[in-house]
This record gives structure tokens, C-alpha cells and sequence, in this order.
């Protein structure tokens, strides 16, 4: 009988646990480890209920999509500076830059004086297969006019490209033709190369010049490794001033070529993150080359973390100005719409254990960009002195002395050169008039610039222009006076202005960085610093008590 009662009672006995196991388990999770997903859960539910209460009940027609897409940015901005959100419509072009390709028509452009102007037609692309030229004005699209004051490089630009093996009808107005020409062109692949220079700077030193990080700068620098072997380097400068970065794995690919085996590149760590470790495999050909790498302040992300690699590992000189300091991880996440966000999920750290990241307060974007206008200000660019490394000391390899939290220091300063600039000489750069003479000279001396190849013509030719006293007077009839004195003083830097325009509008890019490189004190230094062999930095020296 008591067994029978018991065994009757035994399903209620279990249920019961069972209910206060669960308010228990529940009363423990919302007071210890539930606390934080109640919260986002509470506070999203109360972003949904704010998003229909406007849409049921404010005064005037909400257009909650577009609502939606102007508070994404600004959610995103709170949390530092290089979280963002991308719309849709942009989300495309704002890869092209990483994919190292996009699809169009194969063109360089400018929008001056209302009209859209060719600079260059990329060989073999499909602008130049239909006989398009440098010089050309384009004036419509698809029979839509697209001249006057209203028009902007970016509409041109949206214009023109498209899915490949679609067509799109330029029309050209040509100096010498009487009548508009029509061209129809098929869109195609059109690459965006990452190097912009492989060029011998003496007879034993290689140059490259680098401009992004994206899928295809590993093979490119290869290619160009290549090319400079051939040339028989010995030593080799690269140049990763002004280039922003792009993707941290091409920079790791990159320092795995100069390192030796399991030497560590990098490593990254955040608080879902776990600390990833990336070495070197020993299988990079040029581990003993004596190496140079420039940087300035606009020189971020993945250009921060090859440098930083070298300097860590002692494995070649720096030399420049102080980095740009992003040490921040990004991870593209994509909506079904097509739109993403790139969310800051972990730091990465330099094999000294350095982040570089400069200091920022969350929600405050503007004082965060304003930072390298702060840096000019107190005279960063221009003295050594100036910079005010506030992160914690760390050790390279050698035992060398690094800082953390700003940026990549420089083992060697090359300061900004001032000495020769005017007041005239900045309202003429501001004022965008250089450029429009240089364009204009441009087309009116395109055929004899055409039959020019090297930098020593080219600049003998412009030389006998009076290219200089001529923009004076181009640019005085456009408002801006002429200051002979100022002339005469910044008359180099107009020179050189002026040429490296010219230059850029009429030839290859190469010829353009050999020519701005001629005098530049930062490569000067460079080729110094490996004639003389010291592009190994060496251990500090111990001090020793005296007795």
C-alpha cells in the first residue's frame, strides 16, 4: 500500500523539482550571467517599438526605410571610430578598391570647366579597342547630357559603369572635329593595380611604391620582385606613404617574403576574439635583403602592420614620419538587403606586443580625424621634437626601444620641407588652378609629349616652355594675382607642381613617381641609408657602471 502511494506520487514529486529547478536556473541567470542578453534584448525590443510608434503615430509621413538608414551610421559611431555601416547602393564600390577590380570602360577622368575630360585610356581596355582618346571631353551618356555646373565626377562615374558585357554610348567632343562623336562600348573587367612603381632608384637599389593592400598586391609584388631581379638588386626601398592599407592578411603574405621562419608577423586578440598568432614559414625568397620602408602619417591598418613587422623584428629601417595608428580589426558583416557593416572586432598587436592604435573617445569621430591637422599644429611634420609618444615603452628583437598607442615611430625623421613655401604658393595649390593649366597644357602639347620616354626629356622639354611664368599669367586672369616675389621664392616647388601634373596627364604613373622621387629627401635618405649598410638596425649598446 505505502509502496503503491509512493510510486503514485513519485510523477508529482519530479514535476515539482523539476519547476523550482527551472526558478532557480532562472533566478541565477538573470542575476549572473543573463544580464547582459536581457538587456540588448529589452533595449532592441524598445528600438523596434520606437520605430513603430513613429511609423503609427508622428505627425507627418515617415519614410522608415531611409529613417532606418541614417541612424545605422550614427548607432555604429558610438562605438569607435572605424566601425561603419554601408548602404546597398555603396556596398559594391566600397569593395572594388579591396577586390582589385571592378567593371567599366577603362578611363581616367576629371570634371573641369562643367565637362567630364579623359587623362588616360588604359591600354588594351575597352575604351582604347574603340578608339578613345586622351584629351577627349565626354558630353553625354546614353544620349543623357551630362555638361554643366551641376555635374560631379561621382555621376559621371555611376554613368559609365555597369555589369560586364553591357554596352554604354559615349559621346566625344574632340579638338579639331566639327561634329560630336559617338563611340558604343562594351563594359569590361578593369583592374585597379595596388603598385603604382617598380622602378630601379640607382643601379643596386629596387623601388616600389604601394598604394593599397587588397586580393591582388601579393601577386603584384611578386611580379615586380620579378622585374627588379632581373635588374640585379641588392637592396630595395619600399614605399607606403599615404597608402591607407586594406586587407591584413595581403600585409602578413607580404612580410612572410622579407622574414625567417616562425618569426612573428602580428598577432590579434578582442573580447569574442581569441589571440590568433600569425609567423612567418621560412619560405620567403628575400630574407636577407637589406630592406627600406617608408611611411608617413597617412600611412594605416596594413601598412601599419608590415612596417610594424620589419621595425619589431629588426628586419629594416623605417624612416618617414609617425604613422597614421589604426590598430582596430574590422569584420564585413552583410545584410540580406546587400547593405554590411564593418564591426570592430578585436586589436592586432605587433610582435613586440605594441597596439598602435591611437587614442580615441567613442562618439567622437570629428576629434578623432582632426588628429593629424592637431599633429601639423604643434609641429609634428616638421620636428622630431614635437611628437609626443604616450603608450607604453616595448623591446624589438634586438632589444631596441618601440611605443605603443600612436602610430608606427620611424626609426629614422624626415620632416615636411617648408623652407620654400608662400602664401601665393598655397592659395595657387588650394585654388585647383594648377591643375586645370596643367591640363590644359596637356591637350595643347599632347602629340610633342607623346614622343617623349624619359624623365630628362620631358623636363628639358617643360623647361623651355616657361611653363612657371605661363600659369602665373593663367592664373591671374582667374582671380588669382600675380606676386612675383612669392614666385620666385616657391619657384621650385611650382616646378615641380607643375611638372609632376603635366607628367601624371600625359604619361605612365611610373614616370610620374620617378619624377616627384628625383629630389625627394625621404628616398635621398634611403639610398643613403643603404649605401652605407645600415639597414639592419643594430642592438642598442649596454651601458656599463664605471668603477
Amino acid at each position: 500500500m505505502n509502496q503503491n502511494n509512493s510510486s503514485r506520487f513519485t510523477p508529482i514529486l519530479l514535476a515539482i523539482c523539476l519547476v523550482i529547478g527551472i526558478l532557480i536556473g532562472t533566478f541565477y541567470a538573470n542575476h549572473f550571467s543573463g544580464n547582459r542578453l536581457n538587456f540588448i534584448n529589452t533595449n532592441s525590443n524598445k528600438v523596434n517599438d520606437l520605430l513603430r510608434i513613429i511609423d503609427d503615430q508622428y505627425v507627418d509621413t515617415v519614410n522608415m526605410t531611409d529613417l532606418v538608414e541614417q541612424a545605422m551610421p550614427r548607432i555604429l559611431s558610438e562605438l569607435d571610430p572605424h566601425s561603419s555601416y554601408i548602404s546597398a547602393k555603396d556596398a559594391e564600390a566600397s569593395m572594388e578598391s579591396l577586390k582589385g577590380s571592378f567593371s567599366g570602360v577603362g578611363i581616367s577622368f576629371t570634371v573641369q570647366n562643367d565637362t567630364a575630360r579623359i587623362i588616360d585610356v588604359l591600354k588594351g581596355g575597352p575604351s582604347e579597342k574603340v578608339g578613345l582618346l586622351a584629351g577627349d571631353r565626354i558630353i553625354s551618356v546614353d544620349g543623357k547630357n551630362i555638361t554643366g555646373k551641376n555635374i560631379t565626377a561621382d555621376e559621371c562615374q555611376k554613368r559609365m559603369k555597369g555589369q560586364k558585357g553591357t554596352k554604354v554610348k559615349l559621346g566625344i567632343y574632340r579638338m579639331g572635329e566639327k561634329k560630336t562623336l559617338y563611340y558604343t562600348i562594351v563594359r569590361g573587367d578593369i583592374l585597379v593595380h595596388s603598385i603604382d612603381a617598380t622602378y630601379m632608384l640607382t643601379p643596386e637599389t629596387g623601388y616600389i611604391k604601394i598604394n593599397s593592400f587588397s586580393e591582388t598586391t601579393y601577386p603584384e609584388l611578386l611580379v615586380s620582385l620579378a622585374e627588379l631581379s632581373q635588374k640585379g638588386f641588392k637592396n630595395l626601398v619600399i614605399d607606403l606613404r599615404d597608402n591607407g592599407g586594406g586587407i591584413m592578411q595581403t600585409a602578413i603574405q607580404m612580410a612572410n617574403i622579407f622574414l625567417p621562419k616562425n618569426r612573428l608577423i602580428l598577432y590579434t586578440e578582442g573580447r569574442k576574439s581569441p589571440r590568433e598568432e600569425y609567423k612567418s614559414d621560412g619560405r620567403g625568397t628575400f630574407q636577407n635583403l637589406p630592406l627600406v620602408v617608408l611611411v608617413n602619417e597617412n600611412s594605416a591598418s596594413a601598412s601599419e602592420i608590415f612596417a610594424g613587422a620589419m621595425q619589431d623584428n629588426d628586419r629594416g629601417a623605417i624612416i618617414g614620419r609617425r604613422s597614421f595608428g589604426k590598430g582596430l580589426v574590422q569584420q564585413p558583416i552583410e545584410f540580406r538587403d546587400g547593405s554590411l557593416i564593418r564591426l570592430t572586432i578585436a586589436r592586432y598587436y605587433t610582435p613586440s606586443g605594441r597596439c598602435i592604435q591611437k587614442p580615441y573617445e567613442k562618439g567622437h569621430g570629428d576629434e578623432y580625424e582632426n588628429d593629424l591637422m592637431e599633429r601639423y599644429e604643434r609641429g609634428e611634420f616638421f620636428s622630431q621634437d614635437s611628437i609626443r609618444p604616450k603608450g607604453p615603452q616595448f623591446k624589438t628583437r634586438l632589444g631596441r626601444t618601440v611605443y605603443g598607442s600612436g602610430g608606427i615611430m620611424p626609426d629614422i625623421f624626415i620632416p615636411e620641407d617648408t623652407s620654400d613655401v608662400t602664401s601665393y604658393y598655397k592659395e595657387a595649390r588650394m585654388s585647383g588652378l594648377m591643375q586645370q593649366y596643367a591640363l590644359n597644357f596637356t591637350d595643347a602639347h599632347r602629340q610633342e609629349l607623346k614622343g617623349l620616354n624619359t624623365i630628362e626629356e620631358i623636363v628639358h622639354f617643360l623647361d623651355r616652355q616657361n611653363v612657371v611664368g605661363n600659369f602665373a599669367d593663367f592664373a591671374q586672369h582667374r582671380g588669382l594675382r600675380r606676386r612675383n616675389l612669392m614666385l620666385y621664392q616657391s619657384r621650385k616647388l611650382f616646378r615641380k607642381d607643375l611638372y609632376a601634373f603635366i607628367i601624371n596627364n600625359s604619361k605612365d604613373i611610373e614616370l610620374f613617381y620617378e619624377f616627384i622621387n628625383s629630389n625627394d629627401p625621404a628616398i635621398l635618405c634611403a639610398v643613403k641609408v643603404l649605401a652605407e649598410g645600415k639597414a639592419f638596425p643594430q642592438a642598442p649598446e649596454k651601458s656599463s657602471d664605471k668603477k
